[in-house]
């Protein structure tokens, strides 16, 4: 801030975030920072570079207030997978804030910052803007780059804002999506401005309600606040029909066995020798002395290593990630049919109401069911958003769009368009 002064006293040109207080989901690099993917392993790893979003964001003079809390490694849906203690939900703080990006959200709901910059593996920005009563925006994959990013699963997780509205969104978008030579996933967005004819509404629009994702296990209040959502754009003039996609059902097994097989890869760097938690190695054989460094993994990491190490492995390949994979290709065909008929597509962004902390952490499939209307936008590479909806009981409530890849732009106008028609209350802090 105070080399920002500077610039105002000696006349120079400032940038698009000038003032801005932005907090960072800590599995992004920035220079000569702390970055600790909320870790015990990397309690002390100081960032030797800034990841090429921090890069975007330093020229434009953004001020970076710090590090949001995380499950760790961004493993988790709740945040409570910290190393360091959960986040806790602005809106009640016995409940959880969501996650993995929860400590993001916390930020931007009880303004502490107009924005943050997540991660979105599975729905890891979405779920906890639901929860939150903020906008989480998932990029299509590559619109940004992930170089810098403390990678979790490499093949779907994507960097997004968490912003207050649709707009600010867009706005960060602009500064943040294109290519990068330092990312080779990264695709050319022919520098697209995502605030442009943002007020453009839906009239018209054929918008597909995934019925799948609106079945068993969904709280009677979330699916009111859907249908209530699906009234208000037909009311806007878009027209909603509602369409199956039924590889949905499979997408949060297919989901947690491809992510814990590339994270099972990704992690295997934490062997304490390059990277990790620094302790003597006298006195240790090799063996003794990577199960020592392990130890400083949480449980949620050490079961899904357990499970990334497994599924690969010769013997089970065939049974689990070859049918993983199928799941994905059949599921990424099934979305781009609808997308031949449909311009969006529309769900609850998670099926049940924020939760007390302490209430799940002991069943991780209750957990990995949370993800069932956020997985298929990460395994397909489509862009989705979580927009607030509607408060239940002091609870939030979020509203999921997506579009076909390379749509954001349509995207976001939708979902400014929808997010319109709602006036909430702001969080009593």
């Amino acid at each position: 801030a105070r080399e920002l002064d500077k610039k105002i006293k000696s006349g120079e040109d400032v940038g698009a975030c000038f003032g801005m207080p932005i907090s960072i989901k800590d599995n992004m690099c920035i220079k000569n920072t702390k970055t600790t993917c909320a870790s015990k392993m990397l309690e002390n790893f100081i960032a030797p570079y800034d990841a090429t979003v921090i890069s975007k964001l330093k020229i434009q003079d953004a001020i970076f207030i710090g590090k949001a809390n995380m499950d760790e490694f961004a493993m988790g849906l709740t945040t409570e997978f910290s190393a360091y203690g959960p986040s806790k939900n602005p809106w009640n703080t016995e409940y959880v804030p969501g996650g993995s990006s929860g400590g993001s959200a916390v930020s931007v709901s009880s303004f502490e910052c107009v924005a943050s910059l997540g991660s979105d593996t599975g729905g890891s920005i979405r779920n906890p803007a639901s929860f939150c009563s903020t906008v989480g925006y998932k990029p299509t994959y590559g619109l940004i780059s992930r170089y810098g990013l403390i990678s979790y699963a490499n093949s779907i997780e994507q960097i997004g804002p968490l912003t207050r509205t649709v707009k600010d969104s867009a706005f960060m978008l602009n500064l943040i999506a294109g290519i990068d030579p330092n990312d080779d996933t990264t695709v050319n967005n022919n520098n697209e401005d995502y605030l442009a004819n943002i007020d453009s509404g839906i009239e018209g629009k054929k918008i597909g309600i995934i019925t799948d994702m609106m079945g068993d296990g969904i709280d009677p209040e979330v699916l009111t606040a859907t249908k209530e959502a699906i009234s208000k754009l037909e009311g806007l003039g878009a027209v909603c029909e509602e369409v199956s996609l039924e590889m949905v059902k499979y997408s949060v097994a297919a989901y947690y066995t491809i992510t814990a097989t590339e994270a099972g890869s990704n992690l295997a760097r934490y062997d304490n020798l390059r990277y990790g938690y620094d302790f003597p190695v006298e006195g240790y054989e090799f063996n003794s002395y990577i199960s020592k460094a392990r130890r400083n993994f949480g449980p949620e990491v050490t079961r899904r290593m357990i499970i990334g190490g497994f599924v690969p492995s010769a013997g089970h390949a065939g049974k689990y990630f070859l049918k993983a994979m199928k799941v994905k290709t059949k599921l990424t065909k099934e979305i781009n049919e609808a997308f031949k008929k449909f311009d969006l597509l529309i769900a609850p962004t998670v099926p049940v109401l924020p939760f007390k902390i302490g209430e799940k952490i002991d069943d991780p499939v209750s957990l990995f069911l949370i993800d069932i209307n956020t997985v298929t936008a990460n395994l397909t590479g489509k862009p989705a958003i979580s927009i607030p909806f509607k408060i239940v009981n002091g609870l939030p409530i979020g509203i999921q769009l997506m579009a076909n890849s390379m749509n954001d732009k349509l995207l976001l106008q939708a979902a400014h368009a929808l997010e319109k028609t709602v006036t909430l209350p702001e969080v009593t802090i």
